[in-house]
């Protein structure tokens, strides 16, 4: 596979528009309901081959119904599913979004089968085979904070191929673990609340720079409507979000980074795979789930 994506597998039930929970028993009507494969792992993965990227996913779900969803919605899209590993007796990762009005996404989320994803559950020849290797969620899948993996990931850079990384949680007890990745990375991509808390800096142009001193090759800050910071040796460069309507903003960090490692792949300087990465965001965010509004190749 040209992309393999490793890390957090979700399903997403998504509301739209909820402006409040119903009192007692009652019930408000709604426009629309959706169930997706998401996170930072599976939504990727699934954007990726919905923009026509060959792809193939890695992670871990249960024994349960929301698992056998969750693969059979993966491989519709086109993701080769083969390297995700079921967990008896475990619940597959989930959340409900009741999506605002304005876009937000406030969740309840049950972590599930990806606390148990380890090393040993890895196709590791999926992984050697790679273009582009994507860690979707490194910051929760505790069985990958590993010397093994570390080791794997180094072999894998080697022989040519580019690591990514996005984080998912905004806990700051889990970024400590994050930093031990950094060293096996070349792209991290964290949102502007994870790259404060891995720093501790006041901005994110600070927060950019400290990390590019772990030895990253590019360091990409999502700001929300803002847009993104892309940083590295050459200097710092803003990149405004597109304007456009905005319904719902889950999973548009997913979407920015498979743009990201689309453009990676054709050719583009950091610059330019950030600008796809923007336009697919913008494509997402325009309607309900991480994956919507992507039915084929997008230009940016």
């Amino acid at each position: 596979m040209t992309v393999v994506t490793v890390g957090v597998h979700i399903v997403d039930v998504l509301a739209r528009p909820v402006e409040s929970l119903p009192a007692g028993q009652d019930t408000h009507l709604l426009e629309q309901i959706r169930i997706t494969a998401a996170g930072a792992a599976a939504g990727t993965a699934v954007d990726l081959a919905k923009i026509g990227v060959p792809v193939a996913s890695l992670g871990a779900v249960g024994d349960d119904e929301l698992g056998d969803f969750l693969i059979m919605i993966m491989e519709r899209h086109g993701v080769d599913v083969g390297g995700i590993v079921r967990k008896p007796g475990e619940q597959t990762a989930a959340s409900i979004l009741p999506i605002r009005p304005d876009g937000g996404r406030p969740s309840f989320h049950v972590p599930g089968a990806n606390l148990g994803f380890s090393v040993a559950d890895l196709d590791q020849e999926r992984i050697t085979g790679a273009k582009i290797v994507h860690l979707g969620g490194m910051d929760v899948t505790w069985g990958l904070h590993d010397p093994a993996f570390f080791a794997l990931l180094d072999k894998v850079r080697e022989n040519g191929a580019v690591v990514t990384m996005d984080l998912l949680s905004n806990m700051p007890d889990l970024m400590p673990g994050v930093v031990a990745f950094l060293p096996h990375v070349d792209y991290l991509l964290p949102n502007e609340e994870q790259a404060l808390m891995l720093t501790g800096a006041a901005t994110a142009e600070e927060a950019a720079a400290a990390l590019l001193r772990q030895g990253l090759r590019g360091v990409l800050v999502t700001l929300g409507a803002e847009g993104s910071l892309v940083a590295t040796e050459s200097g710092h460069t803003r990149i405004p979000a597109l304007d456009v309507p905005v319904v719902d903003t889950t999973g548009c960090g997913d979407a920015y980074c498979a743009g990201f490692a689309a453009g990676l792949l054709d050719g583009r300087d950091v610059v330019g795979a950030a600008e796809l990465g923007t336009a697919v965001a913008a494509r997402v965010a325009g309607g309900l789930g991480s994956d919507a509004g992507l039915d084929g190749p997008v230009t940016g």
